[in-house]
Formats: structure tokens, sequence, C-alpha cells
């Protein structure tokens, strides 16, 4: 395959940025996308060109590292990560835009590369239990109900990729959120922090400079691990329920 990249360089946070064209030859259609601009990058380091930065790390589809727009979709045309985006994907002789998550929470470091560290601190202000655990407990010792387990496994299955904020219209960070909260909320071991989970994180969230929610939808369509939509509803009764609790004291 030959394709046509146009790809977002930019030096740094403070610099301005602008799109680059380069062509690329002889892609095979089994490669990942990661893999491809491996060869771009190859080429570039040949030339005497500074390559393009990109995030990656287990390009397994588990740490949620890979973040890229693609033609304009989070992590590309296909439900799934980047780095298992593979390019049979598209045609040959197709040009493809590649750009950094766009969200004021996630300043460009450099190139494709972002600092999602915003999201850390909404993990770090509320989203662990306190409970002493010691070793790990017999796998029945706390009896879950199977709805709620179930509930749990699915939320907990949010890789931190950040494709939902980048996909929001606005912006917004609720569905990450909603799935780091909803998955302990909904544990006995999660219990004791309940309240203060919800309004802490929600709190930072906001803090951070994330979008407001309009329930657009489009962060559960690019969610790569089929988050859903309803997650947030579920925050949103989480967080409703603690703020009454908190004004009456």
């Amino acid at each position: 395959m030959k394709l046509t990249l146009r790809v977002w360089r930019q030096k740094n946070a403070g610099a301005d940025g602008a799109m680059s064209t380069y062509e690329v030859d002889d892609i095979s259609p089994d490669m990942s996308f990661l893999e491809m601009l491996d060869v771009l990058n190859e080429q570039l380091i040949l030339s005497g060109e500074d390559p393009v930065a990109f995030d990656h790390d287990c390009r397994e589809g588990i740490c949620g590292a890979c973040s890229l727009v693609i033609n304009g979709d989070a992590h590309g045309p296909e439900r799934t990560t980047t780095c298992q985006l593979h390019m049979r994907s598209f045609k040959d002789g197709d040009t493809i835009d590649v750009e950094p998550w766009r969200a004021a929470a996630f300043p460009v470091v450099k190139d494709l590369v972002v600092d999602r560290s915003a999201f850390d601190r909404i993990i770090q202000a509320g989203g662990y239990i306190t409970a002493p655990t010691g070793s790990a407990p017999e796998a029945h010792a706390t009896p879950v109900p199977k709805p709620d387990a179930d509930f749990a496994f699915e939320h907990a299955e949010c890789i931190g990729c950040g494709a939902c904020v980048a996909a929001c219209p606005n912006g917004a960070a609720m569905l990450f959120t909603s799935a780091k909260i909803n998955h302990l909320n909904v544990l006995p071991q999660g219990a004791p922090e309940r309240e203060s989970r919800v309004l802490d994180m929600v709190a930072q969230m906001d803090e951070e400079g994330f979008g407001g929610c309009t329930l657009a939808g489009e962060c559960a369509t690019a969610c790569p691990k089929g988050i859903p939509l309803m997650s947030i509803t579920s925050m949103n009764k989480e967080w409703l329920r603690a703020t009454r609790k908190a004004s009456k004291g």
C-alpha cells in the first residue's frame, strides 16, 4: 500500500503546530497503525528529520497509552485502540489525517503526545478504597450479587485512554470518571467512601477544565472497551444521592 499521511507536528505546548505531509510506501495491510508510524519514523530518521512523537506502550489494547485521532475519529474507523487498528482498514492511495487528542485538559506535549495527567488526578481524588485488605482475600470471602459483579467488571474495563474526551464535542470526561466511580461504588469494598468518592472525583474533574456533558453519546461510541452511556446516568444518581446526604449534615 502507498499512503499519504497528514500528521500534526508541534514542537512543544507553547509552539504553534501544523499538519505536515508525508508519503509512505510498501505498507502491509497486516501492519498495525503504530507499525505504519514506525515505518514513517524510520524514513524520517534516515533522511535526518525529527521523528513523529506518539504515545504507545503495550501495543496489545490493554494499557490505553496509544491516543490518536485518525481521519477525525478517536482511535480511527474501527472500535478498537489505535495499536489494534490494522492498515487493512484503509485503501491503497488513501490520505490519512493523524492528530492528537483535542481537549483543553489534554495539552500537547509534542506532536501527537498529550499530557493526560488530569486523569491521574481524578483517580487520586477518590478512585481507591481505604479498607485494609492485607494479603489477597479468599475469592468468596465477601459475597457480591452477580448483577453487581457484572456491573463492576463492565466499568472496570476502562483503560483510561481518553478517547471519550477526544470524541466529545464538549471535551467532557464524564464517561471516564463515571466508569472509575461506578466500578468501586457498587462493590462492598468501596462502600465506606461511596459518597466522598463521587463528590471528590467529580469536583476534581471540573477543576481540571473538562467540558460539560450534554449526553451527545460520542464518548460511548468511541470507547474501545464499550463502556455504556448509562454509566454517566448511574454516576449522576450517585452524585445527587451524595449531595443530598451531605446537605442534610
